[in-house]
């Protein structure tokens, strides 16, 4: 997957696209955990969810958010990482303008960010958002949320406490219209260690029933027993 430099709104953000071999593919945009707690595109968590949108035939940008890597800037504490957010997905559109939709994941500070982007770029279709930080960021805006999508949260989370979610996931389920995809994992931590093929696994089984990309063959249960 080549590098890749584009502009953003403080300066270059540093990326890694890989181009689809199908054509007008959907576009999908990963967004990565947060900056202050070391936080990178190279996450693994990002990383995964980068190689499943691949796998299905997505072209995929993921990138550093201002201040990480060879990203410029400082860190905005979420504002300017929203416009980077912005950037990067219109970066992308420029290359793909017949692309037929857009999915993007994120996770814990990238699903908010990526939640936030979603209300703004009606184009997206579906979101993926890990571990999302209910406990700490404000998710008032997502009134009305505008699209269906992936909820994924493990239950031994001591970042973000699992209520937290849960009363966020009620809110969403009282608005008409869309369907939200809540999966707990019951034995993962906030970094899903040792549960990350079952958490990938989710990501690939909610694409599949929303007919995103390429189907891909999963076992839940063979994955969720290995833990």
């Amino acid at each position: 997957m080549p590098e890749i430099i584009l502009n953003g709104p403080a300066g270059r953000l540093e990326g890694r696209y890989s181009h689809s071999e199908t054509k007008n593919a959907p576009l999908a945009l990963i967004l990565h955990p947060s900056p202050e707690h070391g936080g990178t595109m190279n996450n693994k968590i990002t990383y995964m969810m980068f190689q499943a949108f691949t796998a299905r035939g997505f072209s995929t940008l993921r990138f550093n958010f201002r201040g990480v890597g060879r990203s410029q800037g400082i860190f905005d504490r979420g504002e300017g990482e929203l416009s980077d957010a912005a950037s990067a997905l219109d970066w992308m559109q420029s290359i793909n303008p017949n692309a037929p939709y857009v999915w993007v994941g994120g996770f814990s500070f990238g699903a908010w960010i990526g939640m936030q982007l979603l209300m703004r770029r009606p184009e997206i279709e579906g979101f993926i958002s890990i571990a999302p930080p209910t406990n700490t960021e404000d998710f008032s805006f997502l009134a009305p949320c505008p699209t269906s999508g992936l909820v994924v949260q493990g239950r031994r989370d001591d970042v973000v406490d699992e209520e937290s979610v849960q009363d966020f996931i009620e809110r969403l389920y009282q608005q008409k219209g869309i369907r939200i995809d809540y999966r707990i994992i019951d034995a993962a931590n906030h970094f899903f260690h040792g549960y990350t093929d079952t958490l990938i696994d989710y990501v690939h089984d909610h694409l599949n029933i929303a007919g995103a990309g390429h189907k891909v063959p999963i076992d839940l249960e063979k994955k969720a027993l290995a833990g």
